[in-house]
């Protein structure tokens, strides 16, 4: 599903426009519904590459898309590592982000004699709330902030970005790069690449923003401890355009499921979803919860930002297999990347004469002939050499650049 939002009051076109791109989080499922749809929009966009923007913006799992991207790394490196296809840059192994965070129950195991001696000692001298829940609310201190070890993220994303032309540091960036995270203390945001937040390695920076409450334990930096950014905002687009985007690409891979959309399968959808159980219950809400919100930003930014220019991809509202697939489940990553590849592209080929109207004002056009021709998303993949050298990325970036110069 694609909105589009043209600028009301755009900037003057004499100067070269500022493009940029905020990926919302939404876990594994998210990532790779986000690799696809961005793979689409990357060879069906003329005159610009998804590696090669002004401006990244990335929020939970869209963080660590955002800091590849913003390090020049194409979307097909990306997805061969995510895929594990036998001619990827990195092993990737999805098991290790699933480890126990042993030194969060090691702590929580030696606070057991403290918490029992208060709780021994709040009995004394409280017996009537013995059978009270209040007896048990010291215990909670037992329970972990996390279950599982989000240092794997840190420490994975480290390693992707310790190559040559690659850099971990903010400020040797050669695009701007913001990685949104909440402060726990505060509940405030934070966005990780701005000045004054910029000395904090990239890969720590994605972990903190990437650790949802009771998944992963908060992320201290700096005596100060965050967590998930998706918390405060589903896409934190606000960061690209305070930067000045004139073009801002937005991806968010979570939306409620609507049924009604679907007369003929009405009451099958229906029956489905309640049998579902409590899992299914908690998405549906959760989804509505983060499509509200997007709703409400949206409204905002175009009449906050007027001279910017919004493109919001989203998968549809009846698309059964992005709803009912597991939000962390990595074992039907190719399945659903093929999906989102398919959906994108067929989207993007109905409203071509939109988007070229909506894109004409940039420098960029939809290429019809490429949506057009029966691809796959590993034939997609394959247009693109494997391990694009970090001088041959820095060469293809000088020349587009040069491209969209000279237009």
């Amino acid at each position: 599903m694609l909105k589009l939002t043209p600028a009301r009051s755009p900037r003057e076109n004499s100067r070269h426009p500022t493009i940029a791109l905020a990926i919302a989080g939404g876990g594994p499922l998210g990532a790779i519904y986000e690799l696809g749809a961005l793979q689409a929009l990357d060879e069906a966009l003329d005159g610009v590459h998804m590696h090669d923007l002004d401006v990244y913006v990335g929020v939970s799992s869209g963080a660590v898309l955002s800091a590849n991207l913003a390090n020049r790394i194409t979307i097909s490196q990306m997805a061969r590592v995510f895929m594990s296809t036998p001619d990827a840059e990195f092993a990737f192994h999805p098991e290790k982000f699933l480890r126990p965070a042993l030194r969060e129950y090691f702590n929580r195991a030696a606070s057991v004699p403290s918490v029992i001696l208060d709780l021994v000692t709040e009995i004394i001298r409280h017996p009537q709330r013995l059978t009270s829940l209040e007896s048990i609310e010291s215990l909670s201190r037992l329970v972990p902030n996390g279950i599982f070890d989000n240092q794997s993220i840190h420490r994975f994303l480290a390693q992707v970005l310790d190559k040559p032309g690659r850099t971990n540091d903010f400020r040797e960036l050669t695009a701007k790069l913001r990685v949104v995270a909440v402060e726990l203390e505060s509940g405030q945001a934070v966005r990780f690449g701005e000045p004054g937040y910029d000395d904090v390695p990239i890969s720590q920076a994605v972990q903190a923003s990437a650790a949802l409450p009771g998944l992963y334990p908060p992320v201290e930096i700096g005596g100060s401890y965050y967590v998930d950014g998706a918390l405060r905002r589903t896409l934190h687009a606000s960061a690209a355009l305070k930067e000045g985007a004139d073009l801002l690409f937005a991806i968010n891979p979570l939306v409620p499921y609507d049924a009604d959309s679907d007369a003929t399968n009405l009451a099958r959808a229906r029956e489905r979803m309640i049998k579902g159980g409590l899992p299914v219950v908690l998405s549906q809400t959760f989804r509505s919860l983060i499509q509200s919100r997007m709703q409400i930003g949206m409204r905002k930014y175009e009449t906050s930002y007027p001279e910017a220019a919004i493109m919001l991809v989203e998968p549809n509202r009846n698309d059964e297999k992005m709803f009912y697939t597991n939000v962390f489940s990595y074992s039907s990553r190719n399945e659903l990347a093929e999906h989102a590849f398919q959906v994108t592209r067929a989207e993007l080929l109905a409203r071509a004469d939109d988007l070229d109207t909506f894109l004409d004002p940039f420098g960029l056009s939809i290429n019809r002939e490429i949506l057009a021709a029966r691809r796959s998303f590993a034939d997609s993949l394959k247009r693109e050499k494997p391990h694009y050298a970090p001088v041959g990325n820095t060469l293809d970036r000088t020349l587009d650049s040069l491209e969209r110069l000279l237009k």
